[in-house]
């Protein structure tokens, strides 16, 4: 079941900006001053030393969180990741990167992958000049990402995002005007955030 609760306390929980809020927005702003304060009314209790699976578990709810994925999502891309060939590390993140909803959210669409999976889900996007509302789906290197008409981007919040100048896309994607284009597949390097990927590994791998 996916999470629906305060989003800050996730963050908090981890003691990381997930990237769950709006970046400058007064909801991040509260985040970042209170990052090192644990939610729940013991805030200030001190925290025993983790066991090696307690480690490896905060790892993969901190990749589980970033994403919006249930579990069944994550260990399901995980499965997947694992019977290809190569890093599994790699492969993961490359089929999390790939999802629709990610590829909006990379390319500047929307604030936060949340905002981008609900677009997704309401039908303003197409993928090769057609309409796709599966968050889930996965692009390929060739792949067209074009908002389904003018008056999506019109959306005060999107409007907002696509005005800016300065915004810097991994080098997987592409844009102009209003679509961008996939030109590469993802690379480890797209997770910016402090995830101990071979820890998620060995959750999964028990």
């Amino acid at each position: 079941m996916r999470y629906t609760g305060p989003k800050n306390r996730l963050s908090r929980r981890e003691g990381l900006d997930l990237g769950l809020k709006t970046t400058g927005s007064k909801s991040q702003a509260s985040l970042l001053r209170r990052l090192n304060i644990k939610p729940g009314q013991r805030p200030n209790a001190r925290m025993g030393k983790l066991t090696e699976y307690a480690q490896q578990l905060r790892e993969k709810q901190k990749l589980q969180r970033i994403y919006g994925l249930t579990e069944k999502q994550l260990r399901k891309n995980f499965e997947q990741a694992n019977h290809m060939v190569g890093n599994t590390a790699f492969l993961l993140i490359q089929l999390l990167e790939s999802r629709l909803d990610n590829a909006v959210f990379r390319l500047g669409f929307a604030p936060t992958r949340a905002s981008a999976r609900q677009l997704v889900n309401h039908g303003h996007f197409t993928v090769n000049a057609k309409k796709s509302s599966i968050p889930s789906y996965r692009v390929k290197v060739g792949d067209v990402i074009a908002f389904k008409n003018e008056k999506t981007s019109k959306i005060p919040y999107v409007a907002q995002l696509i005005a800016l100048k300065d915004q810097v896309l991994p080098e997987w994607l592409e844009k102009k005007a209003l679509s961008g284009k996939v030109k590469d597949t993802p690379s480890l390097d797209a997770l910016k955030e402090g995830v101990d990927l071979q820890a998620v590994i060995e959750f999964y791998s028990r």
